[in-house]
This record gives structure tokens, sequence and C-alpha cells, in this order.
């Protein structure tokens, strides 16, 4: 072994085919410095920084080598704080931070391979420790019944699941244990704002706590925005207050099919729409646009939902603008989107 310079630039040099394994190894020892970051070595080999030179691990050489600083991560936090391989890989592999909650998959407790409950927390804490402005950990749960109401446990921090999160400027006030809020569907929700001009009609038939309809409201829509949930329809008329777009803004709560309106858009933001096809079709003026979502099997988009929709224009002319994967739904399963022009 070569020595040579500061302890601050140590790295083990590692045959490529072995860096995991040597990493892993060098954690285990605790001699891992996961400040810096592993860079390529030659043309076969690694380097891989550490804080002294390891008395256990096999290397081929130690010798001082200018690693760059990164930015430290779930994993490195984890494996400083004594956590086994096994359960950084156990833990979330991501997550996101909507307003100070923090949302994350942790899978199924007591299936196996899980972390334990305290675990978990663990988790949780580092978690909070890597975003600053977060103060609640949440367990993403599944989505219950055909209001979407979540199933979410609270992991670690204050346990304050009410939060505002902010996108392109839109104010979403959430409560994350009661409603849903995908960070899947961001660029599809500032898409929405974007596409839509200033005084068309929009019926939005599955508003949430405005996912769609705030965004459009914000560029000028005049906007019937229909829930069926108490709990999201009390959060769609906060934020409707809160974004500053009450005069061109009608919340109905109850169900979409009993609305009476005229639109030139209509937002159908549900998975399950084939059966509320006939009152979107009603309230769509002709030349007027669709927005379909729907849950497809991957194989099937977007012929599925397409044909869907021309079955119950029956004989209306149906022209796609555009169809689009917003993100997986479940295995073999996409949320999809078709855009169309009904005459």
């Amino acid at each position: 072994m070569t020595g040579g310079g500061d302890d601050s630039d140590l790295a083990a040099v590692v045959e490529k085919s072995r860096t995991q394994t040597a990493i892993d190894a060098l954690r285990e020892e605790g001699v891992y410095d996961s400040g810096r970051s592993v860079e390529p070595y030659g043309e076969s080999h690694i380097a891989v920084p550490v804080i002294k030179p390891p008395q256990s691990t096999a290397v081929t050489d130690v010798r001082s080598v200018e690693l760059p600083r990164r930015e430290r991560g779930l994993d490195d936090l984890l494996a400083d704080r004594g956590f086994s391989a096994a359960e950084i890989d156990a833990a979330p592999g991501s997550w996101a931070v909507i307003g100070s909650v923090v949302l994350a998959d942790f899978g199924d407790v007591s299936a196996e391979g899980s972390l334990s409950t305290d675990r978990r927390e663990a988790v949780g804490k580092a978690l909070l420790d890597l975003h600053g402005e977060a103060d609640t950990v949440l367990a993403r749960g599944g989505i219950d019944g055909t209001r979407r109401d979540p199933t979410a446990e609270v992991v670690a921090g204050t346990g304050d699941t009410e939060t505002v999160h902010v996108e392109h400027g839109t104010k979403y006030a959430v409560d994350l244990s009661r409603v849903m809020f995908s960070p899947g569907n961001k660029a599809e929700r500032a898409r929405m704002g974007e596409v839509v001009d200033s005084g068309e009609r929009v019926f939005d038939m599955f508003a949430g706590i405005g996912y769609f309809a705030l965004p459009m409201a914000r560029s000028g829509a005049e906007v019937t925005a229909a829930e069926i949930d108490p709990e999201s329809y009390r959060l769609l008329v906060e934020n409707v207050m809160l974004n500053g777009v009450s005069e061109r803004f009608r919340a109905v709560l109850g169900d979409c099919r009993d609305v009476e309106t005229t639109a030139d858009r209509v937002v159908m933001g549900y998975y399950e729409t084939a059966e509320y096809l006939d009152s979107a079709l009603d309230a769509l003026v002709s030349g007027g646009t669709l927005h379909l979502h729907e849950a497809t099997p991957e194989k099937r988009f977007p012929e599925r939902p397409i044909e869907r929709l021309e079955a119950a224009a029956d004989g209306q002319a149906v022209d796609v603008l555009d169809t689009r994967v917003v993100k997986s739904h479940s295995a073999g399963v996409v949320h999809g989107v078709v855009d169309a022009r009904v005459d």
C-alpha cells in the first residue's frame, strides 16, 4: 500500500468488478467516507474514499486521490447511524416533499425483509435531517374507495399532516392523511394551466382539492369544479380563496353527473371515467376539448380510452389531439391522458 498526503484525501483503489462489494465492506469496517464521490481510477479500477486505511477489507491500494465532495444522501446517513446493508436496501428509495411533509413508500411492515417499526422511525428522523423544511414523515399507503381517500401512517416528526404545498405559483392546502396528492402528476398540473385560454369555460368533473382546476383558474379560465368527497371539497374551497380566484370559480359538492354547466373544456382527472363520459359530452360544447384520464393496461394505451370515447360520442367527430403517459399506476398499468376535440 502507498501512503502520502492528508487522510482527508485517502482513497482505497479497488477493481471495478468489486466496487459495490468493497464499498459495503468499507462501510461495515467504519472507514468509508460518504462525503466524497466514488470515481474511476485508471481503466480498470475505482477510487473509493476512506477516512483511514482499511484493516480488514481487501483493496488493491490505498493512496491520496483528490475526490470531489458530494451531497450526503439517505443511504449515507443510515450507514453512519449503524444501519446494515440489508436495512438500507429496505429503506425508501424515493420520496416526495409536499410542503412540510415527507411522503415516502416504506412498504408493508409485515412483509419479509421490511423494516421494523422502530427502524422506520429512525429512517424517518434521517429524512427529516435531510429536509430541514419538513416536520413530519408519512408512510405512503394505498387509495381507499371511489373517493380516493388515502391510507397513511405517521412515521416520525410532529405528526402534523396538514400543510400548504406550492407548485409553479399555485398554492395547495392539503391534509395528506385525508386526501390524496400525487407528486407524479406535477407536470400535468402545470400543463393544464398552460393550455387554457383566459375566459375559457372549464368543467373539472373530479376536482379533488383543485389539482387541475386551480392552475386553470389562475390562468384566467371560468371554472366549475365538482367534488363528491366533503373533506376534499372543504380544502378545494379553501384553496380557491388561498389562490385569489373566487370571482371565476364555482365549487360544487356532489356527483359531477348532477352538475348543470356548459364548458369549452372538460377535465376528467379520475382513473375510472367510462361511466361518466355521457355527462362530460353533454356539458362540452361542439368543438370543445376533453381531457380524459384513465388507468389503462400499458399494452392497451391509448387505444382503449380512445375507443371508449368514440363509443360514447355516438357519431360525433372525435379528433385526438394528444396522448401521453403521466406515470406508472401499478405493474403493467399506466396513468394515461387522451386530449381530444369533439364536434
